[in-house]
């Protein structure tokens, strides 16, 4: 039973893409010898069938190789299904080999619009335009073998019976950013051909601590709720789903311990928005300010479920617009605090100003005692949990970019050192720091994350991405920021609409 089940849920890591003028077939070719799984281009109805239809003069197909099933959309009158046609291995999680998305391809199942009226084929026409955009989407990543929406803690914490199951039903839905193009295809029973694609960031390294090798691996995983670009998504829904949501989890493997810290990011938890106007920081707007109580009950309430306790950090500056965000934020979660909630307000830019970074130790001081108490994940080489994480730190700035980049990488850098002298690698004061190669590649591990994150809602690269790259600031940094600026400022005005829709 346990045998069949598994190869029940083994996804095909290999693919041939058959065009036919009516037809399009994928074909299975991992030596699974598996039915092959038949599209209509006029209906975009699907069967499996055992042989590759016959070839003929008049039928001359068009062969390529696909590495995965990304979905389906349905549109106005025609169906599109998407494949990934280049991937790249970009390491591994947990032993399990990690790839990236290195492009899309959109076949469209449109046969049927011949006969459809002007008005809808001009309709679906714009729409597959919007698609176009949709292919260029960077930062997805998928695995064959393991499922990528799960901390390792949750991963963990799976019962036998859902390790049977396929991937697709293991996985998270928040960050199954494929969700709805499976739809059609969960429909038609084809498990073997549904691959879950997380949008995010995944970087690993290894470095040595005397002779011992550290395996250190940085995630990023985007939740698909209140989606979108920075302008044109902020705040939070009814629902108290936030905008730029992420759950950033790193993991330590050494000496047969895995050791992960989940930490999050989101927009403040109420409803407020930014209306893009051509000037370069447009007004800060708050909606039914008297909803605002209900919405942040809600997403705390969600948080605790998913994680336990929450620290909330608030990085935003005290005046101005962001002054006026922030007391609505402290005025609305000021009547759930609890043993299980608490919230803290950290005046970056006033404490930091845009050089004095390593002034966050006085931030860390006010929560060190969170941490000591809440943790983090620890197995041994038996792959039993002496220690799991009871509470999460939920940090936002503005944008939930830059200013919360920073602090996350100042967090995870002493939760690092904790986790290092647990396990007998770091002596009681030994730091990060003390080993040159180790800190540079640290450092960079958290850069590029947080410009991958950025880049998928600003469109730029995370600015004072030069201190956590190098530790400093420096005057090629802050050049940079300036550039980097006038790009999200272009991208908000002139192309993120676009992206939105």
């Amino acid at each position: 039973m346990m045998e069949r089940a598994e190869s029940c849920q083994k996804l095909y890591t290999r693919l041939r893409l058959w065009e036919f003028p009516d037809e399009y077939v994928i074909e299975p070719t991992d030596g699974s010898s598996a039915s092959s799984l038949k599209i209509n281009r006029a209906d975009a109805s699907m069967k499996l069938i055992d042989a590759i239809p016959e070839c003929s003069s008049v039928r001359v197909p068009k062969i390529q190789t696909i590495f995965g099933v990304v979905g389906m959309l349905k549109l106005v009158a025609g169906s599109y299904l998407i494949v990934i046609t280049e991937r790249e291995c970009v390491g591994s999680y947990l032993g399990h080999p990690i790839f990236k998305v290195m492009s899309l391809r959109i076949l469209p199942c449109d046969h049927s619009l011949k006969t459809s009226s002007p008005e809808q084929k001009k309709v679906e026409s714009e729409f597959a335009g919007l698609l176009k955009v949709a292919e260029k989407t960077c930062g997805l990543f998928f695995s064959y073998d393991t499922n990528l929406t799960l901390s390792a803690q949750r991963l963990n914490d799976l019962g036998d019976e859902s390790k049977l199951l396929p991937l697709w039903r293991q996985a998270e839905p928040r960050f199954l950013w494929n969700n709805y193009m499976l739809e059609v295809l969960i429909d038609n029973k084809l498990d073997p051909y549904l691959l879950p694609v997380v949008q995010g960031s995944f970087h690993n390294f290894q470095a040595a601590i005397g002779k011992e090798i550290v395996d250190i691996t940085l995630i990023a995983r985007r939740c698909t709720r209140r989606n979108g670009t920075r302008m044109w998504r902020r705040g939070a829904d009814p629902d108290g789903y936030v905008a730029n949501f992420v759950e950033t989890e790193q993991i330590v493997q050494m000496n047969g311990f895995t050791a992960s810290l989940v930490q999050v990011r989101g927009s403040m938890p109420f409803l407020w928005e930014q209306i893009v106007d051509l000037t370069y920081k447009p007004k800060f707007e708050i909606v039914k300010p008297e909803e605002a109580p209900r919405v942040a009950e809600r997403h705390f309430l969600d948080l605790r479920k998913k994680y336990g306790s929450v620290l909330a950090i608030d990085l935003v500056n005290t005046t101005g617009g962001e002054g006026r965000l922030s007391e609505k934020f402290a005025s609305a979660v000021q009547p759930i605090l609890s043993d299980d909630l608490r919230y803290i307000h950290f005046d970056f830019h006033k404490i930091c100003g845009h050089v004095h970074f390593e002034r966050l130790s006085i931030l860390y001081d006010q929560i060190a005692d969170f941490l000591d108490k809440n943790g983090y994940l620890l197995l041994n080489d038996k792959g039993e949990k002496m220690k799991e994480q009871l509470g999460v730190v939920r940090t936002n700035c503005i944008d939930c970019l830059d200013r919360t980049n920073v602090t996350q990488s100042m967090i995870g850098r002493k939760m690092l050192e904790l986790q290092l002298r647990r396990i007998g690698v770091f002596a009681a004061e030994e730091t990060i720091s003390s080993h040159t190669n180790l800190d540079e590649k640290y450092k960079i591990l958290w850069a590029n994350h947080g410009d991958d994150v950025s880049i998928q809602y600003s469109g730029t690269p995370a600015l004072k991405g030069d201190f956590v790259r190098y530790g400093k600031r420096t005057v090629q940094g802050i050049l940079n920021d300036f550039y980097n600026a006038l790009g999200r400022y272009y991208f908000n005005n002139f192309s993120d609409g676009t992206k939105q829709v």
